[in-house]
């Protein structure tokens, strides 16, 4: 798509992207070390995309991002995604995870049970870790059984879901190492 945009934006967590085309969002990117890094990935993950200042219907979403990273809730369900040509079952799992509300958590067999097979576990944990545009598909708040954190094939791994699902104050399983970061304390 020529008529791809992208920009770099600044949360809690570190610089943030977002690229955009005609039809939505196309992508979402974590903080990944500095804005360079950040601006970096996106030129890989976007070619054609020119960076430039997003149109209003976009900036609204990075600015409720940039709030959610500070710990307000906000529901991006009103913002249009492109997802290409991603699998039907892709688009099915992460429809339930753009669902789970700020500060709850799912975990794959709840998801894979919504769509019809508990067996499917492994499959929704595949589709997840392919998102394309984590914050407004949250799949940071998905978990294994048990409460586990289970992977999180984003930038910094297991260590940013936990960030993420203590800035939303949903903790699994009880404490984690985050919660003597001021971002997690309870007020």
């Amino acid at each position: 798509m020529s008529d791809q945009g992208f920009t770099v934006f600044d949360t809690a967590l570190g610089p943030c992207g977002i690229a955009w085309g005609e039809r939505g969002i196309v992508g979402v990117q974590i903080p990944e070390g500095d804005g360079a890094d950040t601006r970096g990935r996106m030129q890989r993950r976007f070619p054609s995309a020119k960076e430039q200042e997003p149109p209003p219907h976009i900036a609204r979403v990075i600015a409720h991002i940039v709030a959610m990273m500070k710990g307000e809730r906000h529901d991006l369900n009103y913002a249009v995604l492109d997802f290409g040509a991603a699998p039907e079952f892709y688009r099915k799992v992460w429809d339930v995870a753009r669902m789970i509300p700020h500060g709850q958590t799912l975990t794959y067999g709840e998801i894979a049970t919504r769509l019809g097979d508990k067996m499917l576990s492994r499959d929704v944990g595949t589709a997840l870790g392919k998102n394309p545009c984590p914050i407004v598909v949250p799949c940071h708040r998905v978990l294994a059984a048990n409460g586990k954190t289970g992977g999180f094939s984003a930038p910094g791994g297991v260590d940013t879901k936990l960030k993420m699902l203590s800035i939303e104050r949903a903790q699994p399983g009880g404490p984690t190492l985050f919660d003597d970061l001021p971002l997690a304390r309870k007020r």
